[in-house]
C-alpha cells in the first residue's frame, strides 16, 4: 500500500503543486472521508486538529521566527517548514518524519520490555495487563527507549527523533513528557522504576529494575 497524505494546505496554488509532485513521487493523496492518511501536510492556521491523528508537518509562515516555530512543536506538530520551502528537502522530511513513525518492531508489531507491553498496530500501552493512556508524543518516547531497553538516549538525539530538533535546543519538552509518562506507568505498577534520568546525558527504559 502506498504512503498516504492529506494536504490541508489552505493556499490553492501550494497545495496544487504540491499534489501534483508528490503523486509523481509516489504517495497518494488522499481525501479526509477516504481514510486516516499516514502524513497530514497543514499550514499554521489550523494543523493542531491533526495532531494525535497523524503525523503533522506544517507549512509555517515566511516571517516566522524560532519562538513560532518552537511554539508550533509544543503544540504538537512533527516538523516546521517554513515558507518558501525547497520541494526535495519537503520530501525528505516528509520521510524522515515516516521513519520516526513507523519505528522497527517486534514480530507480530508486540514490543515488550519487562511488564511493559506496546501493541504497535493498535498504539495501546499496557503495564501488567493494565491499560495505560498515554499521548501521541508520549507514545513514541516509550517506544523509542522500549527499542532498546536499558540503554541510554541522549536528549539530543531524542528530541531530534521525537521531536524534529535539528540543532541544539534548551527546551523542557522531552523532561515534561518523561516525567507524565514515568507517573502514568508507575501508577500501574509503582513497584517498577520505568523511565530513568541518567543526569546530563539523557533517558533511558529500566524494565523491570527496581527503583533504589
Amino acid at each position: 500500500m502506498s504512503t498516504a497524505l492529506f494536504l490541508a494546505d489552505a493556499e490553492p496554488d501550494s497545495r496544487g503543486y504540491l499534489e501534483q509532485n508528490l503523486r509523481h513521487d509516489g504517495f497518494e493523496i488522499v481525501a479526509d472521508s477516504r481514510r486516516r492518511p499516514d502524513l497530514v501536510i497543514a499550514d499554521e492556521s489550523d494543523f493542531e486538529r491533526w495532531c494525535g491523528e497523524a503525523p503533522v508537518i506544517v507549512l509555517g509562515r515566511t516571517e516566522a521566527d524560532a519562538l513560532e516555530r518552537v511554539r508550533a512543536f509544543r503544540r504538537g506538530c512533527d516538523d516546521y517548514v517554513p515558507r518558501p520551502f525547497h520541494y526535495d528537502e519537503l520530501v525528505e522530511r516528509i520521510r524522515a518524519v515516516l521513519r520516526r513513525a513507523r519505528p522497527a518492531q517486534a514480530e507480530g508489531g508486540v514490543v515488550e520490555a519487562g511488564s511493559l507491553r506496546i501493541d504497535t498496530r493498535t498504539r495501546g500501552v499496557t503495564v501488567r495487563g493494565t491499560r495505560v493512556h498515554v499521548a501521541q508524543k508520549e507514545y513514541e518516547l516509550l517506544l523509542k527507549l522500549a527499542g532498546e531497553p536499558d540503554r541510554v538516549f541522549t536528549k539530543k538525539e531524542l528530541l531530534r527523533d521525537i521531536w524534529g530538533y535539528t540543532v541544539d535546543a534548551r527546551t523542557r519538552t522531552l523532561d515534561s513528557h518523561a516525567s507524565r509518562l514515568r507517573r502514568k506507568l508507575r501508577e500501574a505498577d509503582p513497584a517498577t522504576a520505568f523511565i530513568e534520568n541518567t543526569w546530563g546525558v539523557g533517558y533511558r527504559l529500566l524494565g523491570d529494575l527496581p527503583e533504589q
